[in-house]
């Protein structure tokens, strides 16, 4: 896949994010959001590629050319999932109304005492999956995030709820200690959260159809699940505006298999049934895709043969968003 999100500077500094956070710490939420115009604002004005990539994306997804206003209300989208992020990594979240679906597939694995792999992608918020932190909290769980990217607000919202930064599989781990994280805390009963939209650079990708091209989608999560042999969920947090969300469980996998000599058209089967779920949900809530960069770019070396052996787990999930550009996504 296109590894140019890596390249782009991280949008807003240090000093901006700290005093949002304070802001809305004060103010609340209502207030905050006034802040979100701006921000927008500039984001539209001062970020030419994120704006340009922006509206190639919505020209897919809505079918017809996108106007500004389009791009705009992108952006202000994702700026309203990032200042909400604050309040649900708080625990506050009571000021939102989160309709839930397909928990009881979802209830049934971990009432039976077996992990969970949810697989997710950067559209719309994976942070709200902590409203049921708050509805179960005898459900554990845990998120991989690499914290390489975007280190100005991971390191400030970890200092807002250090319990929740705790909870953390860090990804820049080598592949084999991040592999064993996500295997104990599965044998614990544990959800493991993960992003399967991107992958690192160098990650071995397969090309899939979605949105009318091929797209470079990771194999790595998918080797991981047929390792591990847990069930495999999907999650979309989509957000809905206002204070609205809907968090969607799917049922993917009891365990998946993957016969000898058969993985690499296995994985890419998998991968194509996730690919339409994740096409399927960015047509319902296309001003959530949060992948501020040309998806379809083609990279030297990308889309190699999914048979090729790579580090456990490596490119599985680039992190949770901190602001366009550079590591844009939730």
């Amino acid at each position: 896949m296109s590894t140019q999100w890596k390249c782009r500077r991280e949008g807003g500094g240090r000093f901006a994010l700290a005093a949002m956070i304070r802001v809305a710490q004060v103010c609340g939420r209502s207030a905050t959001r006034l802040l979100l115009y701006p921000i927008t604002l500039y984001f539209l004005v001062r970020r030419g590629a994120e704006r340009r990539d922006s509206r190639a994306y919505l020209d897919r997804v809505l079918g017809r050319p996108a106007t500004l206003r389009d791009v705009a209300r992108h952006i202000h989208t994702f700026a309203a999932t990032i200042l909400d992020r604050l309040f649900l990594l708080t625990g506050n979240t009571r000021g939102f109304d989160v309709r839930t679906s397909g928990l009881e597939v979802l209830h049934g694995h971990l009432d039976a005492g077996r992990g969970v792999l949810l697989f997710g992608s950067h559209l719309g918020s994976f942070e709200v999956l902590r409203v049921l932190s708050r509805q179960r909290p005898d459900y554990p769980i845990r998120v991989v995030l690499d914290r390489a990217h975007g280190k100005a607000i991971t390191e400030l919202l970890d200092a807002v709820n250090p319990e929740i930064a705790a909870t953390v599989i860090d990804a820049t781990q080598d592949g084999p200690s991040v592999a064993l994280a996500i295997h104990n805390a599965l044998d614990a009963g544990a959800m493991v959260a993960l992003l399967v939209d991107r992958s690192q650079e160098g990650g071995p990708t397969t090309d899939v159809p979605f949105l009318g091209s091929p797209a470079p989608l990771p194999t790595a999560p998918w080797l991981l699940a047929a390792v591990l042999k847990v069930p495999v969920m999907l999650a979309f947090g989509l957000y809905r505006g206002g204070n609205r969300y809907d968090l969607v469980f799917e049922p993917f996998s009891d365990g998946i298999a993957l016969p000898r000599g058969q993985r690499e058209a296995g994985v890419q089967a998998l991968i194509r049934r996730y690919a339409a779920r994740l096409e399927h949900h960015a047509r319902s809530a296309p001003y959530n895709w949060f992948n501020f960069y040309d998806f379809w770019t083609s990279d030297a070396g990308r889309g190699r043969d999914t048979t090729t052996p790579a580090p456990p787990v490596a490119g599985v999930l680039p992190g949770g968003a901190a602001g366009l550009g550079r590591r844009a996504g939730p």
